[in-house]
């Protein structure tokens, strides 16, 4: 890192004007990047995934780009006449488009399917041109509605839900950094930093949206992570390095120390970031990938800045890093003489006298929160809690108060005979009669709903896209009373793949299938928690390899591990309490019996990425003083005493950066808010403040224990803290 920094501060203009120019072309593709996000979301391999593309394929028809539309107040044959008018421009907007028959949901309430061959993504740009064919038929009120029309309805919410985290972040981080910085020279590093940062990230986005489908949430994450990135490391280093200022005049020497030091602590966790994060690269899921690729490119990018950007600014700024101060001098100066004496002093003193009494209060309180976790339920997710503030939710909203919560979602069972003229074999329509005789039995199932080819005449059921033009493929379709997440349908999907459809008898030659939106939910649990304890363990083995290399201890990052593994822990736990216990409902969160499944996920992807970042903050600063002065207690007093101001501001602006989000309207992004915030919270004060040196202190030597074969393997040595400037850099 010395000779590193040499060459750094060297070439400081070049590098400058390097990041520069990434700044501009990151701009520029970032510009252009809107066009090429996407909302598609698919299970590969999956029988619902396989079932979706068949009916795609053969009735030119995908459930997940269909309308409905709900027309109330149908009193007559000239009103029903009206809305099926209304249907059929409505389809006739599509090119392929087809419009179904009407079919009643109570009293004056009808409904019509317009089946597209889009997928979703494209269904619900095509949503105003089918709006407006409808346009609004007399004497009834229309509603459309559907997957891809509440997907139109609902973005611009969602997207002000998501535009909430920063807009209350970036404003807190701003008056944090005031405060902690004290200057503007201090200001302007970790400002300048985000705004290389993240435009060159999101022109990396850019490049990989050319090869793979990436979300549209993408750009929302890397604004988050690239903003609490730049302010935990900018931090770091600007504070060191304004440590090692007030030991020497040559501001170059004061730079090789710090980033020896800091700089060093800043690589290491931009790689636990990175790890954490790369969980997410491996899902075997598309949606889940993409936003994972994003993700991992901050830390990558970070990493890159840490080691040049960082260094380059320091070197040309020199001292005026503590220029224009926007705070008085004896507010600084009474900050930094209160290392010795103020509240982490305190603090570390205290735990150093009474480490058992504080590890086992800080334990007890993270068990307690945990606990809950191991009654944690995940769904594939469903429309429950949207805002009723839009056409499509409301028209949503008509039909779960008459026909159910799954009128939108139906079970679609396909059948591919793989003969043409097969959906009239004998064989085939008794077995479909079978199939229909124990849905209809099913409690679970709006027998209303029910539709397939037996019951309606051969045009009719080429119409509503019941069987294909070859008389090859079928399908039967039937809505479940309760929405698609419900655990109800869930047991619904297992009940019709594992007992209706092999008690049926369809031929042996056929392939039955059922897909829909409940099978999609229960398909993308089953795909994405089958691989996820094993990416979690993988990510748990190289993260402690990394930090054994770090910390230069075999107990250090098993510490780690598990501390990082208790606040996941508490984390899931404290979702289980608001949500699903319905504890936040007293403070507006609302009640949901299941959390989303991508949560889980996505929380021990970025939490075990950006609490690993405090640890290794915490942890180099007690490791240099181990190594300084061998006193154990006193490189755990001083580690916290002067990292814990830090760990706490940055903890400030993540969570009010994801507290954002628990003021949106979705359930999901409530949870998310939460789960982040509850997190980061726990996590900065509980386990960093009490817990790790309360540990570190009963540990007592065993913190720094080394075998000499795994320091011969790893290649490690133990350098100087201060090293000796002059030898190390010649």
């Amino acid at each position: 890192m010395i000779r590193w920094t040499g060459f750094v501060i060297a070439h400081r203009k070049r590098i400058v004007a390097c990041w520069l120019v990434l700044f501009v072309l990151g701009g520029w593709a970032a510009a252009n990047l809107g066009g090429l996000l996407s909302n598609r979301f698919s299970v590969p391999g999956s029988e619902s995934e396989r079932g979706l593309n068949l009916i795609k394929d053969h009735m030119g028809d995908r459930s997940d780009g269909a309308f409905t539309l709900v027309a109330t107040g149908v009193d007559s044959a000239a009103d029903r006449a009206t809305v099926r008018a209304a249907t059929r421009r409505g389809a006739g907007v599509v090119k392929g488009g087809k419009a179904g028959p009407l079919l009643p949901a109570a009293r004056g309430v009808v409904y019509a399917q317009i089946a597209t061959p889009l997928e979703n993504q494209d269904a619900t740009k095509a949503t105003p041109r089918i709006r407006a064919a409808i346009g609004r038929p007399a004497g009834v009120t229309t509603y459309l509605s559907g997957f891809p029309a509440i997907n139109h309805d609902t973005q611009k919410i969602f997207n002000e839900d998501l535009g909430r985290g920063e807009s209350i972040g970036i404003p807190i981080a701003l008056l944090v950094m005031v405060v902690m910085f004290g200057t503007l020279g201090g200001i302007f590093v970790p400002v300048a930093f985000a705004a290389m940062t993240i435009p060159t990230t999101l022109g990396l986005v850019w490049v990989f949206a050319h090869l793979m489908d990436m979300a549209i949430y993408v750009t929302n994450i890397v604004a988050l992570i690239g903003l609490a990135i730049a302010v935990d490391y900018s931090m770091l280093v600007v504070f060191r390095y304004r440590e090692e200022l007030a030991k020497t005049d040559d501001p170059h020497d004061a730079l090789r120390r710090t980033m020896a030091t800091a700089g060093r602590a800043t690589l290491f966790s931009g790689m636990t970031v990175a790890i954490g994060l790369a969980l997410l690269v491996f899902m075997p899921l598309p949606f889940i990938r993409s936003m994972g690729v994003g993700g991992l490119l901050v830390p990558v990018v970070s990493i890159a800045a840490s080691a040049t950007l960082l260094p380059a600014m320091l070197a040309m700024m020199g001292h005026g890093v503590n220029r224009w101060r926007i705070i008085p001098r004896r507010w600084l100066e009474r900050r930094a003489a209160a290392d010795a004496t103020g509240f982490w002093h305190g603090l570390a003193t205290a735990i150093m006298r009474r480490p058992l009494v504080f590890f086992v209060g800080a334990a007890s309180v993270m068990l307690v929160l945990a606990l809950p976790a191991f009654a944690l339920h995940v769904t594939g997710g469903d429309n429950r809690g949207t805002p009723l503030t839009t056409e499509a939710t409301r028209g949503l909203h008509v039909l779960e108060t008459t026909l159910g919560a799954g009128a939108l979602a139906p079970h679609q069972i396909v059948i591919d005979t793989r003969v043409a003229g097969g959906a009239s074999d004998p064989r085939v329509q008794g077995a479909e009669r079978r199939l229909l005789v124990q849905l209809r039995r099913d409690p679970a199932i709006q027998p209303r709903t029910i539709a397939a080819p037996v019951l309606v005449p051969a045009a009719l059921a080429r119409q509503a896209s019941l069987v294909d033009r070859d008389g090859r493929v079928l399908q039967v379709r039937a809505a479940g009373r309760t929405d698609s997440g419900t655990q109800q349908a869930m047991d619904l999907v297992h009940r019709i793949r594992d007992r209706y459809i092999p008690a049926s008898g369809f031929p042996s030659r056929a392939d039955v299938l059922l897909t829909g939106a409940p099978a999609f939910g229960v398909d993308f649990i089953d795909k994405a928690y089958g691989v996820f304890p094993w990416l979690v363990l993988a990510v748990l083995v190289v993260s402690y390899l990394v930090l054994l290399r770090a910390f230069r201890s075999v107990v250090l990052p098993a510490k780690a591990v598990v501390m990082n593994l208790l606040s996941v822990g508490a984390t899931y736990g404290v979702l289980v309490l608001a949500f699903q216990h319905g504890w936040g409902r007293h403070v507006g969160f609302g009640q949901t019996p299941q959390i989303d499944g991508w949560i889980p996920i996505f929380l021990f992807a970025l939490l075990f990425g950006l609490s690993m970042d405090y640890e290794v903050f915490l942890l180099s600063r007690i490791r240099e003083e181990w190594d300084r002065r061998h006193d154990n207690d006193e490189a755990v007093a001083y580690g916290l005493e002067h990292t814990g101001r830090i760990i706490t501001a940055a903890a400030i602006i993540m969570i009010a950066a994801f507290g954002g989000f628990v003021a949106g309207s979705f359930p999901a992004l409530k949870e998310f808010g939460l789960g982040l915030s509850a997190a980061i919270l726990l996590d900065a004060t509980v386990v960093r403040a009490v817990l790790v040196p309360a540990t570190m202190k009963l540990l007592g030597r065993w913190n720094w224990f080394l075998p000499e074969r795994v320091r011969r393997a790893m290649r490690l040595r133990t350098p100087a803290v201060a090293p000796d400037l002059e030898t190390a850099s010649g």
